[in-house]
């Protein structure tokens, strides 16, 4: 058997991680959480960090019609409180937790399989941002 890298032409892709950025096509993303789907990438999210999570951060996902929402969460695997993400499970949207290295990668495999994908990156931001 052999494997082919494929790389889906014109799409949202990670092309690189740190503990305090990500880089998609190209472009690097510091101290600003951003929603990412194959066609879009959405700078308001306004999520300073994992603490300030609240429903309507989750409710931004449904915006954007996914099948599966992914919620990177910083340098470790945090799991936010169930009632934030109620609006996800009452729209039959599934969702996945992880670090935010892990979930990088899992939306790109995602992506490379169509499947219709939102990620939450949770980049830390300081206060003075004015995230």
């Amino acid at each position: 058997m052999k494997f082919h890298l494929t790389q889906p032409e014109g799409l949202n892709l990670f092309t690189g991680y740190g503990d305090d950025y990500v880089i998609i096509n190209g472009e690097r993303y510091i101290q600003s959480s951003l929603l990412v789907t194959p066609d879009a990438i959405l700078q308001d999210w306004q999520v300073s960090n994992f603490s300030t999570l609240q429903t309507r951060h989750f409710e931004a996902f449904i915006a954007q019609q996914p099948e599966i929402a992914l919620l990177g969460t910083g340098k470790r695997l945090q799991f936010p409180h169930p009632r934030l993400s109620a609006a996800l499970t009452n729209a039959g949207v599934g969702l996945e937790v992880m670090d935010t290295k892990a979930a990088c990668r899992t939306y790109n495999i995602l992506v490379a399989e169509g499947r219709r994908v939102v990620v939450g990156i949770i980049l830390d931001c300081p206060e003075s941002a004015g995230v």
